[in-house]
């Protein structure tokens, strides 16, 4: 007896915790999804689709197709018979339809200037950010190139060699002229004097 109460006592969730919640409220399962009154739909189909219909309205084509609609439209209801006439002359319907036309136009126009406009923020930053990759690459590259400037100022080029060299024949030439008149001899040089001494 008394092991079918401890059984029993731990089946049944026992605390303030287990009486307040609810059998069907647990936290390792998702909830089933709610039933929503206003109908779901997908925020980008729906921008592109607005988009669609605001470039369409900005064509020519638009404007043409709704003159050639309004022309009929009052030529119908002015010259038909009078049971085919379905506006009469003030055209009350035909300003309902443009009206109705010109309030749709403007939302979705408007839609898709936002959508626009969060593109080109878009492009904007990434626009700015290549900036400043390319600002650093060059600063970069402006000091690599100093760097080897003043490695350059350091490093014996071409021509200095060429005038060096150039500079010591022409010594070698005055001396040579100059050793037929005197006749120096090596061993006759005073030991202190350095070769390079002129």
């Amino acid at each position: 007896m008394v092991s079918e109460r401890e059984n029993a006592r731990e089946r049944t969730p026992s605390g303030a915790t287990a009486a307040t919640r609810s059998r069907s409220t647990r936290l390792d399962q998702p909830r089933p999804p709610r039933r929503r009154i206003v109908p779901e739909w997908d925020p980008e189909a729906f921008g592109r689709l607005s988009e669609r219909i605001a470039r369409f309205l900005g064509t020519g084509r638009f404007i043409v197709w709704m003159t050639f609609v309004i022309i009929l439209w009052v030529l119908w209801n002015i010259a038909a018979p009078g049971k085919l006439r379905f506006d009469e002359y003030p055209f009350i319907f035909l300003t309902l339809a443009l009206s109705l036309q010109a309030s749709y136009a403007a939302p979705l126009i408007l839609l898709a200037q936002n959508r626009q406009d969060d593109r080109d923020r878009v492009n904007l930053e990434q626009d700015r950010k290549q900036n400043e990759r390319s600002i650093a690459d060059t600063e970069y590259l402006t000091r690599e190139i100093a760097a080897l400037r003043m490695g350059l100022g350091e490093v014996a080029t071409r021509d200095w060699i060429r005038s060096e060299l150039q500079d010591l024949l022409k010594d070698l030439d005055e001396r040579r002229d100059g050793h037929h008149e005197h006749a120096v001899v090596p061993a006759e040089r005073s030991p202190g004097r350095d070769v390079d001494d002129r």
